[in-house]
């Protein structure tokens, strides 16, 4: 049983189509519309699932490519490999946290100002991972650690939207939904770098381009042709045996390297045409919620939401974020700290969003500097956290995203203290 719940509640398609559901219900609409509006959001979740699937897989071989061509070796933050270590070790536990998070974030947003339902599934099912395993490591076990887990949890899940909210209404120009992804931190810097920066500099999107080079304005052929490059660079300094021998199963390494940027441009495609029916049908359904019972309830939705709002910051982000990672990994080694080799997946979703932060307070500018933060950021702190972790923090890969790092490093810092 306790298995069924965490499937249906770390699963955020399913999830979020129950809140729909409840929402179309309480605004007593139509049979038809219930059905569609209820589908239509899952399925926006899907599209967007399978997105970010298809771009995983596309960064996976470049990871692969790139780690080859300049002999990377150190921990890569990855949220889904730390958790699927750590719940083999912790995982009634975790299930316990995660379902008191959620009641504690329903309780919380019904009767504080802080009108916050997180929605992200996979990201509530981390962070209460990351919690069991720094308060277990900390000495914690039993009643005491599901209580003071799951409190914590349900704060996160309204505390991190509340503060990351100011600056998601200047990105999408409303007070509709919120973020919610636990990289708040990275995207919070983004945006103060951002406005201290570039101050009133021309966005992203105002980038003018010869007529001759109008179709850089597409984002989809932007990102192409930019991952095209920089997977062709990579592809020849790797060689290409290691590509045609272990990668592309004998087809030509040039041609190979082309297919999967063109890949990566799709994937990134398929992500924002299921935010764009995503947000079409939660919005409208949510306010069900908000009006009968959690009034003026906001959805804090997963990063690339807000996607759509500045396609060529995504971009710029997710680069400048990259540069941010490859820089800060030869200084943690001089700071005593675990080499931290830049995670693609981490730095695009969390530098991608950081990018549209910045962008938001600082076009331009701000964009490349505040991701280029982020960058630092999510490589420096995991380094840090890595010795929060216990047992599982020896296992070759650790929390990507800002909030995990931060938060482990400060309630590691509690533990000690008692």
């Amino acid at each position: 049983m306790i298995k069924f719940i965490l499937d249906i509640l770390s699963d955020p398609a399913i999830l979020i189509g129950i809140f729909a559901l409840l929402g179309l219900l309480l605004q007593k609409a139509k049979v038809a519309d219930v059905v569609a509006g209820t589908i239509k959001t899952i399925l926006g979740f899907v599209i967007l699932g399978a997105g970010a699937q298809i771009l995983v897989g596309s960064l996976d071989i470049f990871r692969q490519v790139f780690d080859h061509a300049f002999g990377l070796k150190g921990t890569i933050p990855n949220n889904e490999a730390i958790v699927a270590l750590s719940m083999k070790q912790f995982g009634s536990q975790t299930a316990y946290v995660m379902i008191l998070g959620m009641l504690v974030n329903l309780l919380l947003a019904r009767l504080t100002p802080l009108k916050y339902i997180f929605l992200t599934g996979h990201h509530t099912l981390f962070m209460a991972c990351l919690l069991v395993a720094v308060m277990s490591a900390g000495g914690m076990t039993g009643v005491p650690l599901v209580l003071v887990g799951g409190a914590m949890l349900g704060l996160l899940m309204v505390i991190m939207p509340a503060l990351t909210q100011p600056f998601t209404r200047k990105v999408t120009g409303s007070d509709s939904f919120a973020l919610g992804h636990f990289g708040s931190f990275g995207y919070i810097a983004a945006a103060l770098v951002g406005k201290v920066i570039g101050k009133k500099g021309r966005s992203t999107e105002d980038i003018k381009v010869p007529e001759s080079l109008r179709f850089l304005r597409d984002t989809s052929i932007s990102m192409a042709l930019t991952m095209g490059i920089l997977f062709i660079v990579v592809s020849l300094v790797a060689g290409p045996t290691f590509i045609e021998t272990s990668l592309s199963g004998g087809v030509n390494f040039l041609v190979f390297s082309i297919k999967q940027a063109l890949v990566f441009s799709a994937g990134v495609y398929i992500i924002l045409a299921g935010v764009r029916l995503l947000i079409a049908e939660i919005v409208p359904a949510f306010k069900g919620i908000s009006d009968k019972l959690i009034p003026n309830a906001k959805p804090a939705l997963d990063c690339p939401a807000v996607f759509p709002f500045a396609p060529n910051a995504v971009v710029i982000g997710f680069m400048s974020s990259f540069v941010g990672g490859l820089v800060a990994m030869f200084i943690t080694p001089a700071l005593g700290l675990a080499v931290i080799v830049p995670g693609l997946i981490p730095h695009f979703f969390t530098g991608a969003t950081a990018g549209v932060y910045g962008n938001a307070t600082g076009g331009l500018r701000g964009a490349v500097f505040g991701a280029f933060v982020n960058g630092v950021l999510i490589s420096f702190l995991p380094a840090v956290l890595l010795t929060c972790l216990g047992a599982i923090g020896f296992a070759g890969t650790t929390f990507g995203d800002t909030d995990f790092s931060v938060v482990g490093i400060l309630l590691s810092f509690v533990m000690r203290a008692h």
